[in-house]
């Protein structure tokens, strides 16, 4: 009997470390064939004409797949880049280097789904199996006091419950060498130019430095718990410790890191401080989005209704949008956040929900636009976080009103004497 090879299609997940694919893959055959393909839908213009990737997140995936590459390189291995729609590659790769299965993390946006839907059609006309593994929550769904159909709408019901009836997994081993087959041609990282995208050029202002892969999110998690330590050891220096979150989220979208090594790390440390019972929280806040998308299909985010809704706005609504995108709205927190957002790529969340709350509150726009906006510009962009965070925002939740985290008390008008951090993000061309 000859040897078995299997494909292991990367896809949000971009890690060696707690990768159950990769890891049953080296269990379960002979040879192993890493794949990463930057599929063009990514990259191609919204109904907006805007970008649907923007391009520091685009530039945070290039830095995230190269990483990749190392270190599997490291175990012997090697990563085959291609770009392409992974329907007709993943076959066509299958079929050269005789592959007998393909695995692959599944995912729960209907884009995301379409996407491997095709996928697994295409395989199938080969006669080849796609199998479908869990592995971007923290809890697994497995694992819920619930099946799927039953989860809470509400979140602070099903955090309860989640929290006391159910328990995280432990992280799966690191293989410790990968056999590839004999790869002719590996590929080369593509260019911003050639996924349509221009370099982002950074602010110098800018505090939040993300460079994408495994490899600094590991140092970025040791730090952040060494920064930790020295705040809870000097407890007089309150400075920093109100806002003094992790910045995980653009590894953690892209699979860099798993929810579940972030929450181990947690319990490893034993520091029950604001910062890591925030972070828990926000670990939480993903599995609940992504379990929403999971329940309710695409009751709230079928493609056509967006776009129907994207269509439907007044030429005064769009006004109103642009201000706000381009903060230009004269609410100086709210024009600071979108000054930070649009030179960064990122905001913390706090900005995010006050921002968000603003534009379907006070200027009564459609959040659906905003949702997209931030889809083009967020570097930790999930579809389930961003989507679900939005609708809440919008009033489509079934019950908005259990948890403050979505009802921040402070007005947006309450934090205009913030001077310094509205002067800090002052578009360049504006600065004194």
């Amino acid at each position: 009997m000859g040897e078995k090879t299997i494909l292991v299609w990367f896809r949000n997940d971009l890690r060696i470390h707690d990768n159950e694919i990769l890891l049953e893959a080296t269990r379960k055959a002979d040879k192993v064939l890493p794949v990463y393909c930057f599929d063009p839908y990514y990259f191609k213009n919204t109904a907006s004409g805007n970008p649907k990737t923007g391009s520091f997140r685009a530039r945070f995936l290039l830095e995230s797949v190269a990483d990749l590459r190392k270190n599997l390189q490291k175990l012997g291995s090697e990563l085959i880049i291609r770009i392409g729609n992974p329907a007709e590659i993943l076959p066509q790769l299958a079929a050269q280097y005789e592959v007998n299965e393909v695995y692959h993390h599944r995912e729960v946006a209907y884009e995301e789904t379409n996407i491997s839907e095709e996928v697994e059609t295409a395989l199938w006309k080969i006669k080849l199996n796609l199998k479908h593994f869990i592995g971007h929550t923290l809890y697994h769904k497995e694992d819920l006091p619930f099946p799927i159909k039953d989860i809470p709408d509400s979140f602070s019901t099903f955090k309860k419950k989640v929290e006391r009836d159910s328990d995280v997994r432990p992280c799966v081993a690191t293989p410790e060498t990968i056999h590839s087959p004999a790869i002719t041609d590996a590929g080369e990282l593509p260019t911003l130019q050639q996924l349509g995208l221009e370099e982002p050029v950074d602010d110098p202002r800018t505090t939040n430095h993300f460079i994408g892969g495994e490899t600094r999110a590991l140092a970025k998690l040791s730090d952040y718990f060494l920064d930790i330590s020295q705040i809870h050891h000097h407890k007089g220096a309150r400075g920093s410790a109100a806002d003094h979150t992790s910045k995980l989220s653009p590894w953690l979208a892209l699979g860099c890191i798993s929810p579940r090594q972030v929450y181990w790390e947690v319990m490893q440390h034993g520091q029950h401080t604001h910062g890591t019972d925030i972070m828990v929280l926000e670990l939480l806040w993903r599995d609940y989005f992504r379990f929403m998308f999971k329940k309710h299909g695409q009751k709230f985010y079928k493609a056509e209704t967006l776009m129907n809704e994207l269509m439907q706005v007044d030429l005064k609504k769009d006004e109103l949008f642009e201000s706000w995108k381009n903060g230009h709205t004269g609410i100086p927190f709210i024009d600071a956040s979108m000054h930070e957002l649009n030179a960064t790529g990122y905001i913390n969340n706090f900005s995010r929900q006050i921002v968000a709350g603003y534009l379907v509150r006070d200027l009564d726009v459609n959040w659906v636009k905003g949702a997209a906006y931030f889809e083009e510009k967020l570097i930790d962009y999930s579809p389930a976080s961003n989507w679900g965070n939005w609708a809440y925002i919008g009033g489509m939740a079934h019950d908005p009103r259990d948890n403050r985290y979505f009802n921040i008390n402070k007005q947006a008008g309450d934090l205009e004497t913030k001077g310094e951090f509205v002067d800090t993000w002052l578009p360049v061309a504006e600065m004194p």
